[in-house]
């Protein structure tokens, strides 16, 4: 009996003590979860602020190189007094923007992006250096115009460096954030850094190496230049340094070239799928010549805004950086919005009429020459440029939502890749002789054929297949 009465107290004492525990458990995950849920929290927290700080540095390190060979290279030249022809051929200097999709392969094959963009951005830096240390030596030297072929050559090795750089970076976003839903929601710090490098370029330095003309070099361009291009340089290698701490590694080094491979397969019945579509040829004459006028108008606006105009350095920052910027901006908003209320398709004119007849503008600049040393000069050119940039804006936003279209589910990348391309050759190509027009017919008659150009584009417009559904 004893023996029994034992055995069920200790049976009923386990039990006890069973049921005990894990109450006693479940009280401290009740206790410990807020502390882990907090936890998660703020490591979500630091994953996206991490992400955030990276997404801005990165588009920075794209926008500024791009800034550097195509706005800073021109102000630069003209400043030199480099004649118009070329000024105009400085235009050519896009051409590895326009084809950087041809070797975005090779990225894929060998290393990552985040080794790619690394390596190039602080490449991209030590040229830009190198160009500020023969613009010093030059300006010391008894025949300064001699530095100016090998600070040419440094531009053109810059632009490959650079555009494929731009390669690296979009690759590198995709694959860090995977997640359509991710890709959409940090696109606005994408664009929003790429802008501010662009202020950067055109109001900080500009506005720097004028300062420095003015007030410590006496009127010297070499040693401002000098000075603007070492702190342009400067910049592009302090990315390269914080990137090689902050960049996530999201990729493996690829060692062999199968993956490039794999991605020229890819690219080429992208390539084919896209010419392959209904009514390609109305679909590419559309994008080649749409912005036409444009290309030909913006070809030589700094060498006319800074030497036919006398628009100073420091009023040239701010009328082509600040206001020029909000204006670009404020017209791709201003479109896109128009074109999400009513479609492409009813967008279209109004937005191409607003560009267009724009140009007559610059004509009317061209013939008038207000005087920047006037107020009332000065605001006229001001609101001339800042009309036209969201003019611009206003067409960009037309065109790069008809280039959606275009583009299949498929090959949406590879598609929107070849468009871009195909829409920008041209104009790169019309606006390298923009220089040669000038020194033969002058800009007010550069202006005209401008406005010329751009009729084509409006005449096709009727035959154009708009897709709604996909706009």
């Amino acid at each position: 009996m004893r023996s029994r009465t034992s055995t069920s107290g200790r049976t009923s004492s386990a039990s006890s003590s069973n049921i005990f525990s894990l109450m006693w458990r479940a009280a401290l995950r009740r206790a410990t979860m807020p502390a882990m849920s907090d936890s998660a929290g703020t490591a979500r927290e630091a994953s996206r602020t991490r992400t955030l700080l990276w997404v801005n540095t990165t588009y920075f390190a794209e926008g500024l190189p791009y800034m550097i060979v195509r706005l800073l290279s021109s102000v630069f030249f003209t400043q030199l007094g480099v004649k118009e022809r070329y000024l105009g051929y400085l235009n050519f200097l896009g051409v590895p923007w326009n084809f950087k999709f041809l070797w975005a392969p090779f990225l894929d094959g060998w290393s990552s992006k985040r080794a790619w963009q690394i390596v190039l951005q602080a490449l991209v830096g030590a040229l830009t250096c190198a160009v500020g240390a023969l613009a010093f030596v030059a300006g010391g030297a008894q025949d300064p115009a001699s530095f100016l072929g090998p600070i040419a050559v440094l531009f053109v090795v810059m632009a490959f460096v650079a555009a494929t750089n731009d390669v690296a970076i979009d690759g590198y976003y995709l694959q860090a954030l995977p997640r359509r839903e991710d890709q959409a929601l940090y696109s606005g710090y994408r664009v929003l850094a790429y802008r501010l490098s662009m202020v950067f370029a055109r109001s900080g330095i500009v506005a720097l190496v004028g300062w420095l003309a003015s007030s410590r070099f006496g009127g010297s361009p070499h040693y401002s230049w000098a000075v603007g291009f070492c702190v342009s340089g400067g910049v592009m290698i302090a990315l390269a340094l914080a990137h090689a701490r902050i960049l996530p590694a999201v990729e493996p080094a690829a060692r062999t070239g199968t993956h490039m491979a794999r991605a020229a397969e890819a690219f080429s019945r992208g390539f084919t799928t896209y010419l392959a579509q209904p009514k390609v040829g109305i679909v590419l004459a559309f994008i080649v010549l749409y912005k036409l006028g444009d290309e030909v108008l913006f070809s030589m606006v700094t060498p006319f805004m800074l030497r036919e105009l006398k628009v100073t350095a420091e009023q040239f920052a701010w009328i082509a950086g600040i206001l020029g910027a909000f204006g670009t901006v404020a017209g791709a908003m201003a479109g896109g919005w128009w074109i999400k209320r009513v479609g492409l398709r009813r967008a279209l004119w109004p937005l191409t009429i607003c560009m267009n007849l724009n140009i007559w503008l610059y004509v009317w600049l061209a013939v008038a020459k207000p005087d920047p040393a006037t107020s009332w000069g000065l605001a006229a050119i001001a609101a001339i440029h800042g009309v036209e940039q969201v003019a611009a804006g206003l067409g960009s936003a037309a065109l790069l939502v008809f280039l959606l279209t275009t583009c299949s589910q498929e090959f949406k990348a590879t598609h929107y890749a070849v468009g871009s391309a195909i829409m920008s050759v041209p104009g790169t190509i019309v606006g390298g002789m923009g220089g040669v027009i000038v020194e033969s017919l002058g800009y007010t008659n550069l202006y005209l054929i401008a406005f010329a150009a751009a009729l084509p584009s409006m005449a096709i417009i009727p035959w154009v297949p708009i897709r709604e559904a996909e706009g």
